[in-house]
């Protein structure tokens, strides 16, 4: 998968594209209906030093006690400032190519904004020193702008109340400030343009503009997206060495997946619970298991989470275990995280939400199990670092996906119908020479 760095400067995030005229919507999910202003571009910041080209692991032993009285001719890096959270070895800090480092791969911790030091030994000329470097960490990253205002509205003779409409994250600050200028006075029914601000502790914001509409009661998202079957959508998404699935939750209810597979369906992957505050099994779970087993489909599990720290995530994995009981799955299990609407309210960075995942997936596999992310394409794209690349299940509604990261699981339509299940599935594309 494509490494996308906290490193990089982010901007707001790309728009979703209009209604496609064939199988799918040229969106990602339906929870992400984002305007025309919320375009991104990614720029990553590259940081150019007169870092040595030959280090060696470790430095000639010497018998003499360790200087600090440093020759004159050994020169160091003069860092201004270093981004928070980039990646800088301290052999990027020393720049006299006869210095051999004793740990030039040792990692400088850039966690914190603010003044910081680091001691580094080296070999010069058969004696060992020591010095301790001192360098500034900045963050001049904007914040992250997640929904820009999908459904816009304010309930007359209400208080007006921002945050609960809009979304934002930022690269360090967990709860960056957001103002807006302008007046939404809900005791009148209107139309109100503002400019809504997210400022972060280092002063670095992010502003666009927004109509806010007073309402007396929010208006039901129209749905006028075309039904698929599922013959029709394999017969379009025609690929060598691929096979054709399903996802189900308790949104679907007594599947008949005898049914399901004379239809050509080879796999299902079934959400096994959800957690808002607390975990809970999915009632159609265990029926679920029962009888796409039976019925001699692959399966996957994936869980909805809304998990906000590093042990809330690994809990949630030792939980899956538990139900999983021992039993082997053909698909990674899917960790399924798309509070984007208002993201702030769980008090992360978006470096956290990356831990969280890494941390789930790493409980999984100490009970032999591995993880996969659900995402969709704008976030795969502009917020998922997936820096150990774990399996990706993209979401992409779309005739012909251009995301350019690797996936092994495509969804490609939300509104398939399939005779064995009432209502709309979700339709899936495996794509069998991806390693799960």
């Amino acid at each position: 998968m494509k490494k996308i760095y906290l490193t990089a400067l982010l901007a707001a995030m790309s728009a979703l594209t209009a209604c496609g005229e064939k199988v799918g919507r040229d969106v990602d999910t339906p929870r992400e209906i984002q305007t025309e202003a919320a375009r991104t571009s990614v720029q990553t910041t590259t940081r150019t030093t007169n870092a040595p080209t030959k280090t060696t692991a470790a430095a000639t032993e010497v018998k003499k006690e360790i200087s600090k009285d440093i020759p004159d001719e050994v020169f160091f890096e003069t860092i201004d400032a270093i981004e928070v959270y980039e990646e800088v070895t301290a052999a990027e800090l020393i720049v006299n190519t006869n210095a051999e480092l004793t740990e030039p791969e040792k990692m400088i911790s850039t966690d914190k904004l603010g003044e910081c030091s680091v001691s580094i030994s080296f070999d010069y000329e058969g004696v060992l020193y020591e010095k301790e470097i001192k360098y500034n960490v900045a963050d001049t990253t904007q914040p992250l702008i997640l929904n820009m205002g999908w459904s816009p509205y304010a309930i007359i003779d209400e208080p007006f109340d921002l945050s609960s409409i809009v979304g934002y994250a930022d690269n360090y600050d967990r709860s960056p400030e957001l103002s807006y200028t302008g007046e939404v006075d809900t005791s009148e029914f209107g139309v109100y343009p503002i400019t809504a601000t997210v400022t972060d502790s280092s002063g670095n914001s992010t502003s666009w503009d927004m109509e806010v509409v007073v309402v007396s009661e929010a208006p039901a998202p129209e749905d006028n997206n075309a039904r698929v079957n599922f013959s029709d959508f394999m017969d379009y998404y025609c690929y060598e060495n691929v096979s054709y699935g399903i996802d189900v939750s308790a949104w679907q209810t007594n599947v008949d997946y005898e049914k399901v597979k004379e239809q050509g369906c080879e796999f299902v992957l079934m959400r096994m619970g959800y957690c808002y505050g607390e975990i809970k099994k999915d009632d159609y779970y265990d029926q679920n298991m029962e009888n796409a087993t039976a019925a001699g489909l692959d399966v996957g599990v994936y869980l909805y989470t809304t998990a906000n720290t590093e042990e809330k995530a690994r809990e949630q994995a030792r939980w899956i275990v538990e139900q999983l009981d021992g039993r082997q799955l053909d698909y990674p299990v899917a960790f399924d995280w798309e509070e984007w609407g208002q993201f702030q309210q769980y008090n992360m960075n978006i470096r956290d939400l990356n831990s969280i995942f890494e941390a789930f997936c790493d409980e999984l596999e100490k009970n032999g199990y591995s993880g996969m992310l659900y995402s969709s394409k704008n976030f795969l794209n502009n917020f998922w670092e997936n820096k150990n690349n774990r399996t990706v299940w993209l979401a992409h509604y779309v005739d012909e996906t251009d995301y350019e990261g690797q996936f092994a699981i495509w969804q490609a339509s939300a509104y398939g119908r399939i005779d064995g299940i009432e209502g709309d599935v979700d339709m899936n594309i495996r794509l069998n020479d991806m390693p799960l």
